[in-house]
């Protein structure tokens, strides 16, 4: 199975499929078996500020998501996902192609953001090979990781940008501390005006 756009073929996997994403003609390939975005990623890239000219990093980029959104959403030079399942990498580098985007890989970024497993890796794990599972839950990668790699990564002044669930945040905020990476803005995201919130950027 193959789609089409602006003459390029899109190179599709059985089970796979192309999705509109709403945004000036991009498009994102995706596998419901594997791990399908959510409304958290398209709130992160809501939330992230980045400057021209700068480059930025995914930590956990899954399908591409997040870089692919930015890159139509703000004016950086450079956008790099970094994924540790090479089944879910090769999809988000067939879906860089399809929409005609550059790959670059920078040693240092300006900005990096993640969309990470929220659950620590034994909390209801039934399948720690599944594709989901590892994006679900701290199989591969924990929050350590990520925030390590990102005080490694960052440029001097850079800011880091991550949604997680409200339950781990005095643990984050802890450990943000511990690599250096200090918070300076918090947004809350309610369900509904009554409700306790289900994430935290």
């Amino acid at each position: 199975m193959s789609g089409q756009k602006k003459g390029k073929e899109a190179v599709l996997f059985p089970g796979e499929r192309l999705d509109d994403l709403q945004l000036n003609g991009l498009e994102l390939i995706q596998d419901p078996k594997k791990f399908c975005f959510g409304v958290d990623a398209v709130f992160l890239s809501d939330f992230v500020k980045i400057k021209a000219g700068e480059r930025a990093l995914d930590l956990g980029t899954g399908n591409g998501i997040i870089p692919i959104l930015l890159s139509e959403k703000t004016q950086g030079r450079h956008f790099t996902g970094l994924e540790i399942q090479p089944e879910m990498a090769e999809m988000a580098r067939r879906s860089v192609d399809y929409n005609g985007l550059e790959i670059f890989k920078p040693a240092f970024f300006d900005v990096i953001t993640t969309n990470p497993p929220y659950m620590i890796a034994d909390h209801g794990l039934r399948n720690p090979a599944d594709a989901k599972a590892i994006a679900r839950h701290e199989v591969l990668c924990s929050l350590d990781d990520i925030l390590r790699e990102s005080m490694r990564l960052l440029q001097d002044k850079g800011r880091f940008y991550m949604i997680h669930r409200p339950f781990r945040l005095t643990e984050i905020m802890i450990k943000m501390n511990y690599y250096k990476i200090e918070p300076k803005r918090i947004q809350f995201i309610y369900p509904y005006l009554n409700k306790e919130p289900t994430m935290v950027m």
